[in-house]
């Protein structure tokens, strides 16, 4: 009596056999656990912030004086205008701004202006460099007298969360490590089964190459998963990397990794289907991956890019993963306040598939 092939047995099968040959891969523990660990630890330990403060300026303030002018001419402030006082106030409250600063004209007329200042206790070092500026730049407007008269300042603070550089390196990091995995890791294991005459071999028996596919894949979601509940762990208990709703924090951040690593994989199928020999596959898939690396906001905001070069990051799927990922750890946000950067990875993952389609090859 015979009875039917059972594809989805022969699918976790091949799922298992790929995670085997997965976890016993030094380039695979590499790019996806010691190379964003490494970073992590490194960052972690050093902590610090960034150069640019992010200032807003409040509604209604005075435009036209001598300290905004001073301003505009720092280096070190990077000023936001245009925003609400509920925008700034949320986003003072979350670290996202370092400070709002207010002018207004005296009607003594001595001093002319009258500046204040609110601070966020989530982005206290970058508040202190901001004191200093401000502390010069009053200093040398008011011409050194005892009292004030350009501008008077006013300083205060609004309570919120520590925002440490470790809760902007993490996801970063995560995203990393997926992109690597997939990309890298798809394009060698096929361009191999290929080469090797492996899948040649699969069509002398029932397996669909559905069931190839996914098994591949099913594997290494499992093996990217568990490194990102690794990263995840060791950033929270060793350098208080912030998961706001704690375990569905984690969870959201997994259904994130998921997707940002089927998108990615993608890349994969297409530099397997291209490459001519293994030689070519790392040149390939680096022309993939390393714009994104650098490009996405992995180790520095890309606000801090040049604007010419702010509209390509925010073309890269990268990029929205990254976003994602940091909105869900510090800000508390829910899959679905990241549906945009969603939507954008589903959409990159259409056009990759589509071109992998196209240039996939089984033998």
């Amino acid at each position: 009596m015979s009875t039917s092939y059972n594809h989805n047995k022969a699918t976790l099968a091949l799922a298992k056999a790929s995670f085997r040959s997965i976890m016993r891969s030094p380039s695979a523990v590499v790019f996806t656990l010691a190379f964003p660990l490494i970073f992590i630890l490194v960052f972690g330990f050093l902590g610090g912030s960034g150069i640019k403060v992010d200032v807003a300026i409040a509604p209604g303030s005075d435009l036209r004086n001598p300290v905004i002018s001073a301003l505009e001419a720092s280096s070190v402030i990077h000023l936001l205008r245009d925003k609400t006082s509920e925008e700034i106030n949320a986003a003072l409250q979350k670290g996202n701004i370092d400070a709002q600063i207010d002018i207004q004209k005296n009607p003594s007329g001595k001093p002319a202006f009258l500046t204040s200042v609110k601070y966020t206790s989530a982005s206290v070092d970058k508040g202190n460099i901001l004191k200093s500026v401000l502390n010069n730049l009053f200093y040398t407007l008011n011409a050194k007298d005892v009292m004030p008269t350009v501008a008077q300042l006013n300083e205060s603070t609004v309570q919120g969360r520590i925002y440490r550089r470790i809760d902007f390196i993490l996801p970063g990091q995560l995203g990393f490590s997926l992109l690597s995995t997939g990309v890298f890791g798809t394009a060698f294991i096929f361009f191999s089964l290929r080469q090797n005459l492996v899948i040649k071999r699969f069509f002398a028996t029932p397996v669909r190459r559905s069931s190839i596919v996914f098994g591949e894949g099913i594997a290494r979601i499992g093996f990217a998963l568990l490194g990102a509940v690794f990263i995840i762990v060791v950033g929270h208990y060793f350098f208080h990397f912030t998961l706001i709703h704690g375990i569905i924090t984690i969870l959201n951040m997994l259904i994130l990794s998921t997707i940002g690593l089927i998108v990615f994989m993608g890349f994969g199928f297409v530099v397997s289907g291209i490459a001519k020999s293994e030689s070519t596959i790392p040149p390939i898939s680096n022309i993939i991956t390393l714009p994104q690396f650098l490009l996405s906001g992995t180790f520095f905001s890309i606000d801090a890019f040049p604007a010419w070069l702010q509209p390509i990051s925010r073309a890269l799927p990268l990029t929205y993963l990254n976003d994602a990922m940091r909105k869900v750890a510090f800000e508390g946000a829910g899959l679905w306040d990241v549906k945009q950067q969603i939507v954008i990875m589903v959409i990159w993952g259409i056009g990759v598939y589509a071109v992998a389609v196209k240039v996939f090859k089984w033998e």
